[in-house]
């Protein structure tokens, strides 16, 4: 389905990012992926075997980004698949939310996203796609998560504009908006399996198809986005929530 394709997957080393390089390796594509933590970053490329690239990288980093697109250049020449998936959350109450958690927030999932988009854009031909990491939560208003809703709204946002200024280069963006899905960015420290899959199956109970997601869910629809099948595509957004945000 992708031979021939190079793809990048920011925050690859774990979850979601992990899962979406497993798959579009499997579906043919050269994998790179980046991550902040070197031995995990290390040990994600050698669970993937093959070619795949590991790149060091914080993406809400000026120096870190122009590092990414250099490597990006000497090794693969040219990009045709974009999965701008890194991002943080935590809960942000409109009472106790300080200045430093802002910028902590937003530094990645605002400024990192749409800056590691135009880090890689001059070496994206005609035909490459971009597909942006936003979330169910800009669709609803959940308490406590105000800053963490509106900079995924930013992002839904990004795959709209961005497509029309794109349009000209034949470059599609879209963005894949997942659920709760179990991953370890939901998971404390030092949680026990036990606690941890109490909190796996308490979640499912609040999701209509009765279960939390997983990382392959979402690799499944960025597979499709990253693809020709989804061609017709612009601008668009693929909620996978289980229905959480809908029903």
């Amino acid at each position: 389905m992708l031979d021939g394709k190079t793809a990048l997957i920011t925050g690859g080393s774990s979850g979601i990012g992990y899962a979406t390089a497993k798959m579009l390796n499997d579906s043919g594509a050269r994998v790179a992926i980046t991550g902040q933590d070197t031995y995990k970053l290390e040990a994600a490329c050698a669970s993937l075997g093959g070619d795949t690239l590991a790149i060091q990288a914080d993406i809400s980093s000026a120096k870190d980004l122009e590092r990414m697109q250099e490597t990006l250049k000497d090794k693969f020449g040219k990009l045709d698949i974009f999965f701008a998936n890194a991002g943080a959350a935590f809960n942000t109450p409109l009472g106790k939310t300080s200045e430093e958690m802002y910028y902590r927030l937003t530094d990645v999932n605002v400024k990192g996203t749409f800056f590691s988009v135009q880090s890689v854009l001059p070496l994206m031909p005609e035909g490459a796609s971009i597909i942006l990491n936003t979330s169910w939560l800009n669709q609803i208003g959940t308490p406590g998560k105000a800053l963490l809703s509106a900079s995924k709204a930013a992002v839904r946002s990004f795959a709209r504009v961005m497509s029309a200024e794109l349009l000209e280069r034949k470059i599609r963006v879209n963005c894949v908006s997942p659920g709760t899905i179990e991953t370890p960015i939901h998971r404390g420290k030092d949680e026990t399996d036990e606690h941890f899959q109490a909190y796996v199956e308490q979640i499912g109970t609040q999701v209509p198809v009765g279960r939390m997601g997983t990382p392959d869910d979402i690799a499944s629809a960025v597979l499709y986005l990253a693809s020709d099948a989804s061609s017709y595509m612009l601008g668009a957004e693929i909620v996978v929530d289980g229905g959480r945000a809908e029903l």
